[in-house]
């Protein structure tokens, strides 16, 4: 087995299609076929599934694919390492994050990055804190922001303990004019994004009552934001997806203080490449001087 056979496996499963797959990797759709075959061959049993669309991998493929995905990665670092000790700022770096994080966090974070490491690739992904947590787990990204709790056996650092808030439209005031309490809902309906009825904004609706029949669920935080100007309801927002916002609301603290834990997961192998290690020292430079003594810990870096 080579390390062709990997990268092509691994187009192929990314693609879907041997056209596809030979088109990324500038060879011949007959030389994927030809590799796939000759490892399908080594290994005793299929990986694809072929039909008139493209491919799917076999129960069997999906358990090889973990591993062979582990391999290219440790097979990058390899790479990555040598340059490193040749005095060459080269290699990649793959993050995936939530969206507050991709609008607030990491625009100053690769602007910064780039300016000492212009050699390193920087590639993003956004996705939910479960498929972050996924594609870390699979060697698809090799950093990536999530929030706790993280249901998966990975390297995870806690950042920040971002407040929950209250989003209102300009005609609400609570009553004591500072706090939203049960008495301020009633029977309002609350907007919020389905991954986010979890953790502590799920604790906060909890707390003051709001049932499931009063919950409205929305695309993203600015759409929240669209509707609760509109006076659709009540939003429920962290402070990170509050920093800039554009529509006519208000923002108001819970009677009682809630928050989420934003956390920053990786896997062993992912954490030991140079780039990797050098983006990590960027996001805990950052974030130690924008939050200072709420910043939780220092990253750990080579």
């Amino acid at each position: 087995m080579t390390v062709f056979q990997y990268e092509v496996f691994a187009k192929v499963v990314e693609y879907k299609t041997f056209y596809q797959a030979a088109q990324a990797l500038n060879v011949t759709p007959s030389a994927v076929s030809h590799s796939i075959t000759q490892f399908e061959n080594e290994l005793g049993f299929p990986l694809f599934i072929r039909n008139r669309t493209g491919v799917t991998l076999t129960p069997d493929g999906e358990t090889v694919y973990p591993i062979v995905q582990s391999i290219l990665n440790t097979e990058s670092r390899l790479r990555q390492v040598a340059d490193s000790i040749q005095g060459v700022n080269s290699g990649s770096i793959r993050i995936g994050g939530f969206s507050s994080v991709c609008i607030n966090w990491l625009p100053p974070i690769i602007r910064s990055f780039r300016k000492k490491y212009p050699n390193i690739e920087i590639s993003i992904v956004q996705g939910t804190f479960r498929e972050i947590d996924e594609m870390v787990q699979q060697g698809k990204i090799d950093i990536g922001f999530s929030a706790l709790p993280v249901a998966s056996n990975l390297m995870v650092t806690p950042l920040i303990n971002d407040p929950i808030y209250c989003v209102a439209p300009l005609n609400f005031t609570p009553k004591d004019k500072k706090h939203v309490t049960t008495d301020d809902i009633g029977n309002r309906h609350f907007i919020l994004q389905k991954i986010d009825y979890e953790g502590g904004t799920k604790k906060a609706l909890d707390r003051y009552n709001v049932t499931p029949n009063s919950i409205s669920y929305s695309i993203d935080d600015q759409s929240i934001l669209a509707m609760v100007a509109s006076n659709l309801g009540l939003g429920i927002l962290p402070e990170l997806a509050l920093q800039k916002i554009t529509d006519d609301v208000q923002v108001f603290p819970f009677s009682e203080s809630f928050h989420r834990t934003v956390c920053l997961v990786t896997n062993k192998v992912q954490a030991e490449a140079p780039s990797t290690q050098r983006m990590i020292q960027e996001i805990d430079q950052y974030l130690a001087k924008a939050y200072g003594d709420q910043y939780l810990a220092s990253l750990p870096s080579k």
